[in-house]
Parts: structure tokens; C-alpha cells; sequence
């Protein structure tokens, strides 16, 4: 069956439409620069650095999405600057990272217990300082999503006087039922627009019954970061290539304007081919469907 968007390409209706709608359908741009979130190849990164960037290159990625730093660590044995060389040595930008920071977001938690992030993400120029995961002892009652809504904007004010922007990116646990409140509509609600900003991962989204689209056009403009994953149509706890899965992508990617959508980021956290062919074929699904 041919895509929805590619018969709209092939028959010139693209063009028609959008003089007459504009915007509606093409509100992401051809040449968007796509991203990689280094989690996906979290079983080879760490043994070979240099490698994985090199591949993650040759795929056609412009950008990666940063994970795992740790003080002792850094970045898999690379300093800060070492590892912003690499990148650049191989034509990668680095426009967010995720970053654990459940003891600033603990009660006890203050603001120095954030200030190291900063540091690290200004040292690989990225933009984005993305919460990726909140601990269970951190998220018992909608209580503790305002206390923590609080600490968001803090955090948020704090990436601000920096010349940084605040993410925060979820799983399904957000989506759980208080009473018919959600801790995800708590962030949204108790965060100001200008300081959180929110990195939509769609699949945990579907993962958690709930539409991607209804997100964004109840609360336009908060998400201008995307993970893209799709859903395996054999088993939902699995991943699958871009547009082999349940996911109807298209149906997001014509709001990524409404949703204020910039870096597009692939994320895959299992597969059953060679990662880097998976990943390849979600990357030229991605350019060639849904961009």
C-alpha cells in the first residue's frame, strides 16, 4: 500500500494543499537534521566509542541525544571536551542529553545538586538539559508530582540563567491514575511554558493508552522534542523499526508544528536485526515518509 504521504507527494497534491492550508501538512521541513538517542546502542558504545559515532555518521544522523554521564566515568572514559571533539570529528551535534537527577529532585534535594549538570551540558553545547526518569520512591501521589512541578520550574529557571532549556521526557508511569488526575498533566499544568519544556516519547505514550496527537493539541507548543519509536505489532513491550509497527506516525508528524516540534530523535531500545540496518531503515523511513 502506498504511504498517505508519499502518494501526496507523487501526484503534486502537496502543493495544492498547502496554498491552501499552509502548514497543515508539511510543518516539518525536508532537510530537518535527525537525532539519535546513544541509549539505542547502549550494548556497543561503551566497548568501541569511536566506532558507534562513526556508524551513527555513516547512517545519515546529524545529531545525538547524550545518556550515561557519570563524574567518574564521564562519557564512557572520554572527558567532557574529549568527547565534544568526537563528535565533531565526525559532523555529530549534540542539541540535548539525559541527565538523572533524582537527588536534586528529591525533597532534601537542592540547588547545587544540579549545577554539575549544567557544567557538562554546556561543555558539548547542547541545549537541552532532559530529565529522562523519575525514581518510585520520588512519585507515590499527585503530591509529589506538585512538589516535584516545583522543582521543575526551579530547575527550569536555573538552565535559563545558563542559556540552557529544561526537558523533561516520559514513560508510562506519568500516565497513571490519581483520582482521574495524571502526575504528566501535573508537569504540564504546574510548569511555566517559558522554563519546561517537554521531550515526548510516543511510544511510552501509546504504551500507556493514552493519543500522542490529543497531547499536543491540548497543550501546543510544549514539546519540541520527540523521541520517535515505534510499537511491535506482535508484542507491545517491543520496539520495531520506524513504520513496521502500530504507530501512526503520520498522524503526529502533521502537528509537530502545533506541537513546536524541533529535534526529531530516534530512539530503539531492542531489536530483532543488526541495530545499525535497524536503524538505517527507521532513519530513511523517517526522511522519506514522514519529513
Amino acid at each position: 500500500m502506498i504511504k498517505r504521504r508519499t502518494f501526496i507527494k507523487q501526484t503534486g497534491l502537496a502543493l495544492a494543499a498547502s496554498a491552501t492550508l499552509p502548514g497543515m501538512l508539511y510543518s516539518c521541513e525536508s532537510s530537518q537534521a535527525l537525532g539519535l538517542q546513544l541509549y539505542s546502542l547502549r550494548n556497543t558504545i561503551g566497548n568501541d566509542v569511536r566506532g558507534t559515532l562513526k556508524e551513527i555518521a555513516r547512517i545519515g544522523f546529524k545529531e545525538v541525544e547524550t545518556y550515561g554521564y557519570s563524574p567518574d566515568n564521564q562519557f564512557w572514559g572520554f572527558t567532557v571536551p574529549e568527547f565534544y571533539q568526537l563528535l565533531k570529528t565526525n559532523g555529530l551535534t549534540s542539541p540535548s542529553g539525559h541527565y538523572g537527577v533524582d537527588t536534586y529532585l528529591s525533597k532534601e534535594g537542592t540547588r547545587n545538586d544540579f549545577t554539575k549538570t549544567l557544567e557538562v551540558a554546556k561543555g558539548l553545547d547542547q541545549k537541552y538539559v532532559v530529565i529522562p526518569y523519575i525514581s518510585d520512591p520520588l512519585r507515590t501521589s499527585l503530591d509529589d508530582y506538585k512538589r516535584m512541578a516545583d522543582k521543575l520550574n526551579e530547575a527550569g529557571q536555573m538552565c535559563a540563567e545558563a542559556g540552557l532549556k529544561l526537558g523533561y521526557h516520559n514513560h508510562a508511569f506519568e500516565f497513571d491514575d490519581f483520582n482521574g488526575k495524571n502526575g504528566y498533566e501535573v508537569f504540564l499544568e504546574n510548569t511555566e511554558k517559558d522554563l519546561v519544556y517537554f521531550e515526548m516519547d510516543i511510544y511510552w505514550v501509546v504504551r500507556a493508552g493514552k493519543d500522542p496527537a490529543e497531547l499536543i493539541r491540548k497543550y501546543p507548543g510544549r514539546f519540541p522534542l520527540w523521541h520517535v519509536k515505534d510499537m511491535s505489532r506482535s508484542n507491545n513491550d517491543k520496539n520495531t523499526e520506524i513504520g513496521n509497527g502500530t504507530i501512526d506516525f503520520a498522524k503526529i508528524f502533521d502537528l509537530a508544528k502545533e506541537a513546536g516540534g524541533k529535534h526529531f530523535i530516534v530512539e530503539q531500545e531492542n531489536f530483532e536485526m543488526d541495530p545499525y540496518k535497524s536503524l538505517a531503515q527507521s532513519f530513511n523511513y523517517i526522511k522519506k515518509d514522514l519529513l
